[in-house]
């Protein structure tokens, strides 16, 4: 069972849009995950807007991919590069800590991500 940063048991972080690597719901991960996907954030425009200007564009539908397009609001399994990214341009969205995996906290102080808690 995976855990989540707080210790806890990794609970969902969205089934509408279905996030994770694994497309359950959840920010778990693996070997295979070369992105980490692990961090569950509330979408932002700013955010939004930040991450297409990096390449990464996460409001354009892909149906290929059942990729429904995220808005602000949404909630997301950010891969952590991004995120600690974002969080370095201020730009950084609040994080669900009890759906966050615990690896995260091989590479972002609790602290850190506390200050940015949501739900």
């Amino acid at each position: 069972m995976a855990k989540n940063v707080l210790g806890g048991e990794l609970i969902t972080c969205s089934e509408s849009p279905m996030t994770g690597y694994f497309r359950t719901g959840k920010c778990d991960t693996c070997g295979d995950d070369k992105g980490m996907h692990m961090v569950c954030a509330q979408m932002t425009e700013k955010f939004l807007e930040f991450s297409k200007e990096r390449g990464n564009d996460l409001t354009t539908p892909m149906p290929a991919y059942n990729f429904p397009g995220l808005r602000s609001g949404d909630f997301w399994c950010l891969c952590l590069s991004r995120w600690i990214e974002a969080h370095e341009a201020g730009v950084a969205p609040n994080v669900k800590l009890s759906a966050t995996h615990t690896s995260v906290l091989e590479f972002v102080d609790l602290d850190i991500l506390k200050s940015y808690a949501v739900g």
